[in-house]
């Protein structure tokens, strides 16, 4: 007898994935059944929030959905979070949990890990989560789970499947899933009524988001055709190359890209929720929009969120800069001293001017890591040398520069995720770049690193603390209860788990760890103290 378990596996190979990440329990064990008779590598964290994170940087990095296996109620409760982090950023997650027999469910008999209603607990932190009640129902969810990946706004999904049908014979279910549907194109009148207010703009100006992530050089060719300025946020890090004359850097809550955006007679906002984190991470409430507004985003309801849109087109971002280039022509005449180029350097000359000293230092840290492995994927954690980078780094290419202080902000993501992003890209350096407060949620994920063969970097920024919240509370006058947290031997801790781990006391240093650890079998921890005399020179 085939049962819903194996059916699930072999049908998620199908779908083409080749990772999933879980813990089994005694509730999971016959997902786990079939899982020899596919060529699915299955990844085993210290905890199901670290599977989440893991999930989520795999998916970052390969475009492709990460997938867990999680038990009933308490792995439910502890990916949540992870959940959370994927369901801001637009992540495409696949969390299959299972539940509690049928006849149990809702009934409040004190089964074990029962909750009331397992699906309404995630649902908010979901696009869909579905109770699967019959093992005929699995190849029409799975279809809708990855439609949602492939053609809608990517966000995690959960399937949760009681115990007994689970083992239930699925002998008889037709296997076959439906045709993944195309992305929206968009509306040809809302594209000539785009490019028309765009080629009557003096001052246009561009703000791309994470969802202009696959589209690098349609980007690159819309903004050139307007010359305009253009401003991205963190997770489209890289969709313009690298030092491109109208870049601006993703530094939307700064005075002068605020003010640009103010001057601007139109702002053209592709692929981005206008959302706090990316546009006010200062958290005056003072970024604005008052000129004609462009939105163009997948997602509907999207469109009008925060900023009311002048014109909204709904359509995937690759299709609808394609339609806008065409309908622009050779537009403004972009060149290296072109009026949008020009202003943009003058903006960036004054961005430049008020980068505080403690930020140039993190900068230079930065820079090495670069310079000295050019093609590495930096994963960040809420900590300073992140925040500082999400201002001032600029990434080689999409998808490499993520981190969750954007969107939900969790701590312990950065470590987890790293170790997801390795596995889509095992031929790239990886670097997580995580603080001693973060790193203590998640540092078990060491040990998971060391046995998945999954050999990252770990760069701990160690300021023996809560250091950024210390002094958010300073500057306001709040006793400091609770930030001053005791700091254990992290490189013991991690030559304990298997890793080889060394503090670095100079960029000289810094660059030999660096280069050595991108050669190692294991994961490396170089730890770095926020005060130490070369960071601070």
């Amino acid at each position: 007898m085939l049962t819903c378990g194996e059916l699930l596996v072999e049908m998620l190979e199908d779908c083409g994935v080749d990772t999933v990440f879980g813990i089994p329990g005694v509730h999971t064990v016959e997902l786990y059944r079939g899982l020899p008779s596919t060529k699915i590598n299955h990844i085993t964290p210290r905890h199901e929030q670290g599977a989440g994170f893991m999930a989520d940087g795999y998916a970052r990095v390969s475009g492709k959905p990460g997938v867990c296996f999680i038990i009933t109620g308490p792995g439910m409760t502890n990916i949540t979070t992870a959940m959370g982090q994927a369901y801001a950023d637009s992540i495409p997650m696949l969390v299959i949990s299972s539940v509690n027999n049928t006849e149990q469910l809702a009934m409040g008999g004190g089964r074990l890990h029962e909750l009331p209603s397992q699906s309404n607990l995630v649902a908010g932190v979901a696009a869909f989560s579905h109770t699967l009640m019959r093992p005929d129902e699995l190849p029409e969810v799975l279809s809708r789970a990855f439609a949602v990946f492939s053609s809608a706004r990517p966000r995690p999904v959960h399937i949760e499947i009681p115990i007994n049908v689970i083992t239930a014979s699925a002998d008889h279910v037709k296997r076959k899933l439906g045709a993944l549907p195309s992305r929206p194109a968009p509306c040809p009148d809302a594209i000539a009524r785009a490019v028309q207010m765009l080629k009557s703009a003096k001052r246009p100006l561009v703000l791309l988001g994470g969802g202009t992530a696959n589209a690098s050089v349609e980007a690159v060719r819309l903004v050139e055709a307007l010359d305009a300025p253009t401003a991205y946020t963190i997770n489209a890090k890289g969709v313009l190359p690298k030092g491109h004359p109208l870049a601006l850097g993703s530094n939307q809550s700064l005075v002068p890209v605020r003010e640009l955006v103010l001057q601007s007679d139109v702002v053209l906002a592709i692929g981005t929720e206008l959302g706090e984190t990316d546009y006010d991470a200062v958290f005056d409430g003072n970024f604005r929009i008052d000129s004609q507004l462009i939105r163009i985003d997948i997602d509907a309801e999207q469109l009008n969120r925060n900023y009311p849109a002048d014109i909204a087109i709904l359509s995937d971002s690759r299709m609808a800069m394609q339609a806008l280039s065409s309908g622009l022509g050779e537009g403004a005449g972009f060149s290296a001293d072109s009026p949008g180029s020009t202003l943009a350097a003058e903006v960036r000359g004054q961005l430049e001017a008020l980068i505080p000293d403690a930020w140039i230092a993190q900068k230079r840290v930065l820079d090495v890591l670069q310079e000295t492995l050019p093609d590495m994927v930096f994963v960040g954690d809420s900590t300073q040398i992140v925040y500082s980078g999400n201002h001032l780094f600029e990434a080689n290419a999409p998808r490499t520069w993520f981190n969750s202080s954007t969107g939900y902000g969790t701590l312990g993501y950065g470590l987890p995720a790293a170790i997801g992003a390795k596995l889509a890209a095992p031929h790239r350096p990886v670097v997580s770049l995580i603080g001693d407060g973060g790193i203590q949620f998640t540092l078990p994920e060491l040990a998971s690193a060391v046995e998945a063969n999954a050999p990252v970097i770990v760069l701990l920024w160690n300021n023996s603390g809560y250091g950024e919240i210390k002094r958010y509370m300073q500057n306001r006058n709040i006793p400091t209860i609770g930030v001053d947290i005791y700091t254990p031997d992290f490189l013991a801790l991690a030559k304990g788990f298997g890793c080889n781990a060394e503090r670095a006391e100079s960029f000289a240093q810094l660059r030999e760890l660096l280069l050595s650890a991108a050669q190692a079998d294991r994961p490396t921890v170089i730890e770095i103290q926020e005060n130490a005399a070369f960071v601070s020179a």
